[in-house]
């Protein structure tokens, strides 16, 4: 082949490397739609078949959830809960972060697997990427498996831009944690200039763990090349509870469409008196902000959302996100910036009835590209607790009003845009 001929395959691999990049940074996002208002009640019994339907999940009704606010609290509960494992443990984490909180953990692991409890970990390959293997040397010397999700290699970089997001946390089978905090000290202490994260985790005793243990599983399967079949790690559950819930396990699809997706935007559909949102990154797509939109203006909903402010760890995330409030709040909804520190939480409450707790983002990301794993619970009582927590978080926040908005300066203005051009990867 002569140099032209290089040439001509040079320009053919740019252009198609440009072209990947293009789709990556601007492809449409799936337009969907309710196709018809529900005619069941939010509580009802077919409603909640529904959800399940589309969620390819089931519902039991006799969960026992706590609600976990902030590290010093979740870390704690996780911690006792190892050192009470018999038979097994398993955690995955799109963050594992080596420092105080992760050593401690480390150690507790450690001993567990040294009795003779099976210890596996998936962690995921970037989000944990500064915590190496020799992090975990003792706890794989005790017999312990830690195992990466989509390790930097040849044959992975098709999924690269696929990661788990999911923080779990399995004990024998009957006890479970979800929610939107991995492993690392900004969730355990504040430091100078950057406080404590703000975050939310559920503590699950019930039916609902055994599907928590099936998202574990099929991490497990792609990461470590192992099925978990052992009946041990699939106990009969019966908490006593009264708690009516479903376990929801999201994960892209070729049609860009997940179950998290659904369960969201069915749920928006369906507020007649509600809509509470708290999370650190506040992208929703057409589709969710035009559902958003008509809850306010068809029924009245009252809609407030609590995102990060200045503390934001993503400010072109906080940015990309502050463009997209304007035709929310001229439809009446109420937006609050969190002050004290950054908010991680990631938490829905319709009506004070249905709660949404687990690790999706209202962002593409989540919607699109992540494996996720979020608890949709059917109890007042729950929803009325977390709904303490917003209360709380809105009484530290500073309420964003459409007459500010309007007031961005040029140079907010400018950085919207910038961040428009990554929004898909945000």
């Amino acid at each position: 082949m002569d140099v032209s001929g290089y040439d001509v395959l040079a320009t053919i691999a740019i252009a198609f490397l440009a072209l990947m990049l293009v789709l990556a940074l601007f492809e449409p996002g799936l337009p969907y739609k309710i196709n018809a208002a529900s005619s069941a009640l939010p509580d009802s019994a077919d409603f909640q078949r529904v959800l399940a339907a589309l969620a390819d999940t089931q519902v039991h009704r006799t969960n026992r959830i706590e609600v976990l606010t902030n590290g010093d609290c979740f870390y704690e509960a996780e911690l006792d809960a190892i050192g009470q494992a018999k038979h097994s443990i398993n955690i995955e984490a799109y963050i594992f972060q080596k420092g105080e909180i992760a050593r401690r953990f480390v150690t507790a692991l450690t001993e567990r697997a040294r009795n003779g409890v099976r210890v596996n970990l998936v962690l995921d390959a970037i989000g944990s990427f500064a915590t190496w293997q020799s992090f975990y040397q003792e706890l794989l010397d005790a017999g312990g498996r830690v195992c990466w999700y989509h390790p930097i290699r040849w044959d992975t970089l098709p999924r690269i831009n696929n990661r788990t997001h999911r923080e779990l946390i399995i004990i024998d089978g009957e006890v479970g944690f979800l929610g939107g905090a991995g492993i690392a000290d900004h969730w355990y202490k504040g430091k100078h200039r950057h406080p404590r994260w703000r975050d939310t985790m559920f503590r699950v005793e019930g039916p609902e763990v055994t599907g928590l243990q099936s998202s574990f599983a099929e991490n497990w399967l792609e990461s470590s090349g192992e099925v978990l079949t052992d009946p041990g790690y699939f106990p009969y559950c019966d908490a006593g509870g009264d708690t009516v819930a479903m376990v929801i396990n999201s994960s892209p699809t070729i049609g860009a469409s997940t179950r998290a997706r659904m369960l969201f935007q069915a749920l928006l559909a369906s507020a007649q008196k509600s809509i509470y949102i708290t999370t650190p990154y506040f992208l929703p797509d057409r589709s969710a902000r035009g559902e958003l939109v008509r809850a306010m203006k068809e029924r009245g909903v009252d809609l407030q959302i609590v995102t990060p402010g200045s503390h934001s760890d993503h400010l072109l995330t906080r940015t990309s996100s502050r463009r997209l409030y304007g035709k929310l709040l001229r439809n009446g909804a109420r937006i609050f910036e969190y002050q004290p520190a950054m908010i991680h939480a990631k938490v829905m409450i319709i009506d004070g009835l249905w709660s949404v707790v687990g690790s999706t983002n209202f962002d593409n990301r989540s919607f699109g590209l992540n494996d996720e794993v979020n608890l949709a619970a059917c109890d007042e009582k729950l929803a009325a607790r977390l709904e303490e927590d917003f209360a709380r978080d809105i009484s530290n926040s500073r309420e964003v009003t459409y007459t500010a908005w309007r007031r961005r300066s040029p140079l907010e203005r400018a950085q919207e845009w910038l961040g428009w051009l990554l929004e898909r990867q945000q």
